[in-house]
């Protein structure tokens, strides 16, 4: 679209930034930190390239005419194997709707989490090599549209986290990255199983005429391509598409984290660097839903549709089970994580509604999660780099000591919440108005809103035991944030302000790719008790 393969070029320069980095000396820290500072800068500077050029009205997220950026070639190409015929992977990016969002989200995420990784003080060289491979990972899992290919991200984003936390981590390191890797990669089987099937299932017709089995998240998608014999396809009376659906729904819920795969999101939060916490709950847990809109979704609309109440079950208890775990908790950066579990939960929701409005505001808040939560870690990071100690009731009246530094914690507060003129409110108000509008999740929904009394809970009693009251005599010489924690800070704030007050800049991208998605599960089940389609 714009004469330059941008995709590729957004998707592999942290792995120049990584390469550089290793010629290096260890000894030139400034040299290293600045090195991915500028990768991850221009990283942005790409993803808002991509944002001027992108074309809002184009339509669909099944054909390959309706995305954007394509590149696309043969790139394992092996013939003559017996009946298996032509093997065939194709190096094929994209980006549509849905995946241009958390293309920003990625590249600013990275960007702000490189700004706190200035305090790193050992292996600094070893650390942002990992950082920006697995940035790479992160990006190419969002413009992948081979499920060959977004599987080789998925996976090769595993190993640099594990040794980001295993190493640079706190105290029970190795048991957070351990549990970490398990269940990640035990999510991955499942996810290569079903992917294996799909492959044996559906067929792409080459431009010769001749048929070969296909990775094509896209020919997936389409019903037409599925052989009578394909173990995974519609047209087999004996099929197991309910099993591969709910293998795959598995291996993404892992990642989201949702009730009960969630147990490894606090010990890795708690025990990961600031840096990696972002990261963690800004982009990798989006990870998850995206692949359940880009893959479960349109592959499988027939099983979507039988497990829907299901899915807004399972939100719902993410965000009221979430929720009252970050309400008894004492340590500030494990409130924040489960209050993630509790946040996530308002995506699945809005995603079971199968309407427009739901499906966009969960994407919606996918993005509004990314960067209110990346800021709630940081917060918490600025405090602990300053008093060492994360417990809440080991401050008290810092407010008029840090007022600067309290300014950013209250906007950050109120997002979460949900308050009207930030981001947080309009995602949630569209998921609620989609989830209600649908009459076999009405109930569902309607407890649902108990987290939002919950939220408020847990983020005001936050505030006021760390921020209000009396001060703390042991903090009196804290000092105020420096240049660049502002650096930090600023940018999502305005991120946070301008969605809340606008949202139509974030949804405008989405909402012509969502109503094709709502189209084609619509068009492939029954929908005649659903209303609001």
């Amino acid at each position: 679209m714009i004469g330059f393969p941008i995709l590729s070029l957004i998707t592999f320069l942290p792995v120049l930034g990584m390469i550089i980095i290793l010629f290096l000396k260890k000894e030139q820290t400034a040299v290293i930190k600045y090195t991915a500072l500028a990768i991850t800068a221009l990283q942005v500077v790409l993803a808002l390239v991509l944002l001027m050029n992108y074309n809002y009205s184009a339509a669909g997220v099944y054909e390959e005419k309706s995305f954007q950026f394509i590149e696309k070639f043969r790139w394992i190409n092996i013939t003559g194997i017996s009946w298996l015929g032509t093997v065939k992977v194709d190096y094929f990016l994209g980006i549509d709707g849905l995946s241009m969002p958390m293309v920003i989200l990625t590249a600013l995420i990275s960007f702000i989490a490189t700004l706190s990784s200035w305090n790193i003080n050992h292996s600094l060289k070893g650390y942002f090599a990992l950082f920006l491979l697995l940035d790479t990972g992160m990006m190419g899992v969002f413009v992948s549209l081979d499920f060959f290919l977004f599987y080789i991200f998925w996976e090769l984003m595993l190993l640099p986290m594990y040794f980001l936390i295993g190493i640079w981590g706190g105290p029970r390191k190795e048991y957070a990255a351990i549990k970490f890797f398990i269940y990640t990669l035990f999510g991955s089987v499942f996810m290569l199983l079903v992917m294996i099937g799909l492959y044996f299932s559906a067929t792409e017709t080459l431009a010769d005429g001749s048929k070969v089995f296909t990775f094509n998240i896209l020919q997936l998608m389409n019903s037409a391509n599925y052989t009578a014999d394909g173990i995974l396809s519609s047209l087999n009376p004996n099929n197991m598409r309910f099993a591969a659906y709910i293998a795959l729904f598995v291996g993404f819920a892992i990642k989201i984290p949702m009730f009960p795969f969630h147990t490894w999101l606090p010990d890795a939060h708690v025990e990961a660097p600031t840096p990696i916490s972002v990261i963690l709950a800004g982009v990798l847990l989006k990870m998850g839903t995206y692949g359940i809109l880009r893959i479960s979704y349109p592959v499988f609309p027939d099983v979507t549709k039988q497990l829907m109440w299901w899915i807004a079950l399972f939100g719902v208890i993410n965000i009221i089970y979430g929720a009252l775990v970050a309400l008894a908790q004492k340590d500030f950066k494990k409130l924040i994580a489960y209050s993630s579990v509790s946040h996530m939960g308002y995506v699945l929701l809005g995603m079971a509604s199968l309407t427009s409005v739901g499906i966009n505001g969960a994407i919606f808040q996918m993005f509004n999660h990314g960067t209110i939560t990346a800021m709630l870690f940081l917060i918490v990071g600025v405090i602990y780099d300053r008093t060492h100690t994360r417990g809440l009731n080991d401050f008290g009246g810092l407010a008029s000591q840090l007022p600067i530094y309290t300014g950013f914690v209250t906007v950050a507060f109120f997002a979460a919440i949900g308050l009207p003129s930030m981001s947080g409110f309009i995602s949630e108000a569209f998921v609620f108005v989609g989830a209600f509008s649908i009459d076999a999740i009405r109930t569902l929904t309607i407890i649902s809103t108990l987290g939002i009394l919950l939220g408020a809970g847990y983020m005001l009693w936050t505030l006021q035991r760390i921020f209000f009251g009396p001060l703390n005599e042991k903090w009196a010489n804290l000092k105020d944030l420096e240049f660049r924690e502002y650096a930090m800070f600023i940018p999502l704030t305005i991120v946070i302000i301008f969605l809340g007050v606008y949202p139509s800049a974030m949804l405008n991208i989405m909402n012509t790719s969502v109503n094709s998605l709502v189209n084609l599960l619509s068009g492939n089940i029954n929908i005649t008790s659903i209303s609001g389609f």
